[in-house]
């Protein structure tokens, strides 16, 4: 005789469901249980059954020749699944997961894939060669009740939502009776006259077939825990042969799995978890806790101790009216006991004075956690999260799912470090931490990285093994594969840049020999100028790490000069947009070369260019405009002649919109400077006065537009200038004991820099 079987309808990640279970099976002690899941990943149940994995946690399964192909089952504390594994381990009785085999799965969305191409390519060869397989593809699901049936069942109950109903009839419940039988009935009701798609009909074929083959091997009862949906279609009583004709032919794919760490905030349908729920910590807490005066007391502490820490005020009197609140709203809506929402509604009413905005603040930290799994030493993971688990614990930078700041001193071993593996990881496309406003943090020796973990980088890690089997040895491969392949300097340049500060030097010295090759090749000077400011970077911010930049050094200088030799021809005859390109190129290019601090050969050749470049009739007027200010500024131009050639650059004999794009690249940018250089305000002065009425009329369009872009303290000191009045009558004269004073401030100021 077959073994009895007793199917357990329950939601996912259901803390309600999972009591529920616990209690059907400690009733039913069953010999197996079989739990809805992919079967050919039955082994990696076991290390469930043994301390030291910490939910949330994932199966992940991926092709091995195609590791881009992944797919994750979640487990919660409170997810029904995993607790039912855990009694089964402790209790005796064989787990097993019964669903679709991961390999087809996989298959599966590989041949999608195939099939989007094909169709994209409009390839008639592609297309005939997968047809045959292209019939065994999941089809949509179009019945609205499969999508939701507990939505279903919540509309006709009078429920606006399926979350709300469930919680009060499972999740929330204190008593919610007979549940399995009561959910299989709702269900059948459901399923009635339903036509499953291709891809549940060949799910719950599967999983009849690995229900019946337990029944013909086992001696004692059967479990089955499945979602509830499923419920009536695996009691149904189906042919065998057609259930073996629904799985002919299912595709299949070698298959590598293993656990990975999750997040609890990845368990929430908001961020797109087909089965996910709306307040992963809330369910949390009910697993905990369950329901009751107290657990509703320690969620509304929970919920103070967040505001606190967020810099508001909870006082123990307004607690206690919130949790009293709580209780009447769950009576007024008549529901069995309080849920997250009245909690919500009673905690803005008073504890937030009716103010939703510190509700908005804590509710994310609040609901979805930061949180994050823990897989045991001893159990074997992808050879990349493996290192990246070993790195975390030797780093001691724990993994969390909320974002964090962290403050690096790239002066000490540790600090140094943690930075190399963050930009090692942003390497692999694996972003766990953002490098905040780098633009002020590079140059000295400190960084400021914005961590948040997400379980999706687990998948890329794994995508990129093809590199390494470790984090150093990936990142290296990945970037050394994008270094040859690369054609363009300045992505070139970001790129060596990045191998330099992930301490890749043998990586980095291959890209300063391809930089070198094609800088050789190259003779465009917008390539040029790009590749200037990144290479600039690396050199100037590169003493942190103690890189080895000789070579850069002299590749820098050859870049300069080359430029300098392209710059005057390449700033000829150019249309608006690439004017407006080359202008911006040129001004980061020189404030980089300024930086660089280049020996005076060097310089002076840059110096030369910009001369020639400003000074030259033939320059396309909107780079005239900023070359003919650069080279003033270093005093290549004198100012007697700067209003002679301004005039001349803005004559009326001239187009107006070559005067419109002078006017705008010389101007542009210079605020700061007309403001402090009397000289070069007394020549834009008396060019501006020279103006006729007329001329003066038509330019005005061109003060407004360029003037406008200077900041309102800009603007009030330039006034405060021309109108006479800048600096007052101040004087200031030096107190008798000035000079030692000052020594002595020197001496601490000097002590501070050098870190003693």
């Amino acid at each position: 005789m077959p073994a009895p079987v007793t199917y357990l309808g329950i939601r996912h990640h259901g803390p309600g469901s999972a009591r529920q279970v616990l209690a059907a099976l400690e009733a039913l002690q069953p010999a197996q249980v079989l739990i809805e899941g992919p079967a050919d990943l039955t082994e990696l149940m076991e290390p469930l059954g043994r301390p030291g994995i910490v939910p949330p946690v994932a199966l992940l399964a991926y092709a091995a020749k195609a590791p881009e192909y992944a797919s994750f089952w979640p487990f919660a504390e409170f997810s029904p699944e995993y607790q039912a594994i855990k009694w089964a381990f402790a209790h005796g009785a064989v787990p097993s997961f019964i669903d679709l085999p991961a390999a087809t799965n996989l298959a599966e969305a590989e041949l999608n894939a195939k099939v989007a191409d094909a169709l994209k390519d409009q390839d008639g060869d592609v297309l005939e060669e997968i047809d045959d397989t292209a019939v065994t593809l999941p089809e949509p699901a179009t019945d609205a009740i499969a999508r939701d049936p507990i939505g279903a069942l919540a509309q006709a109950a009078g429920y606006e939502d399926g979350e709300s109903w469930w919680s009060d009839v499972i999740e929330e419940n204190p008593d919610p009776g007979e549940v399995f039988a009561a959910i299989a009935t709702a269900m059948e009701a459901l399923r009635e006259g339903h036509i499953p798609d291709r891809r549940e009909a060949q799910r719950e074929a599967h999983m009849r077939r690995a229900i019946a083959k337990a029944a013909r091997h086992t001696e004692g009862p059967i479990a089955v825990v499945c979602g509830a949906w499923h419920v009536p279609a695996l009691r149904a009583k189906v042919k065998a042969s057609d259930d073996t004709a629904l799985l002919k032919g299912l595709p299949k794919t070698k298959v590598q799995a293993t656990w990975a760490p999750w997040t609890s905030a990845r368990l929430a349908r908001a961020t797109g978890y087909g089965a996910g729920i709306e307040a992963p910590l809330w369910y949390a807490h009910l697993w905990q806790h369950g329901v009751g005066q107290k657990a509703d007391a320690l969620w509304v502490a929970r919920m103070a101790e967040v505001l606190r820490d967020e810099g508001f005020d909870a006082s123990t009197a307004s607690l206690i009216e919130t949790v009293r609140l709580t209780r009447s709203l769950a009576a007024v809506r008549e529901r069995p006991s309080p849920g997250f929402e009245e909690m919500r509604d009673a905690a803005i009413s008073i504890l937030m004075h009716g103010e939703t905005l510190p509700w908005q603040i804590i509710e994310t930290r609040l609901l979805l956690g930061r949180d994050v799994g823990q897989i045991p030493d001893n159990l074997p993971l992808a050879p990349l999260l493996d290192d990246l688990q070993r790195q975390q614990r030797k780093l001691q930078l724990k993994p969390e799912a909320l974002e964090r700041e962290l403050s690096l001193d790239l002066r000490s071993e540790r600090g140094l470090a943690r930075s190399t593996l963050l930009h090692r990881l942003t390497a692999l496309d694996v972003p766990w931490g953002q490098l905040t406003d780098p633009g002020r943090s590079r140059g000295t020796f400190r960084e400021k990285w914005l961590l948040a973990w997400q379980p999706e980088f687990a998948v890329r890690l794994v995508e990129h093994l093809v590199y390494g089997p470790t984090i150093a040895a990936a990142a290296g491969g990945r970037m050394a594969e994008a270094i040859r392949r690369e054609t363009k300097l300045s992505t070139l340049a970001e790129t060596v840049r990045g191998a330099l500060v992930a301490q890749l030097p043998d990586v980095a010295q291959t890209g300063t020999e391809r930089l070198d090759a094609l800088a050789a090749e190259t003779d465009d000077c917008a390539t040029l100028l790009a590749a200037i400011p990144p290479i600039v970077d690396t050199l100037r911010y590169g003493t942190a790490r103690e890189m080895a930049l000789d070579q850069m050094e002299t590749l820098l200088d050859r870049l300069i000069i080359q430029s300098a030799v392209a710059l005057p021809y390449a700033a000829r005859n150019l249309d608006a947009d690439a004017a407006t390109a080359l202008r911006d190129l040129i001004d980061a290019t020189d404030q980089a070369i300024a930086l660089s601090e280049r020996a005076e050969p060097i310089r002076d050749a840059w110096i030369a260019a910009l001369t020639d470049t400003g000074r030259s009739d033939k320059t396309t007027p909107l780079v005239g405009g900023l070359t003919m200010r650069l080279a003033y500024e270093v005093g290549t131009i004198a100012v007697e002649d700067l209003a002679s050639l301004m005039s001349l650059r803005l004559s009326q004999s001239r187009p107006a919109i070559e005067a419109a794009g002078f006017f705008e690249g010389f101007f542009t940018g210079a605020g700061l400077k007309l403001v402090h250089d009397t000289d070069l305000r007394v020549a834009v002065d008396g060019w501006v006065m020279s103006l006729d009425e007329e001329a003066f009329t038509e330019n005005l369009p061109l003060f407004r537009r360029v003037f406008s872009t200077l900041d309102r303290n800009e603007r009030k000191v330039l006034l405060e200038h021309l109108l006479g009045r800048a600096g007052g009558n101040l004087t200031a004269t030096f107190a008798p004991e000035a000079e030692a004073l000052w020594a002595a401030q020197q001496a601490t100021i000097n002590r501070l820099f050098e870190g003693t």
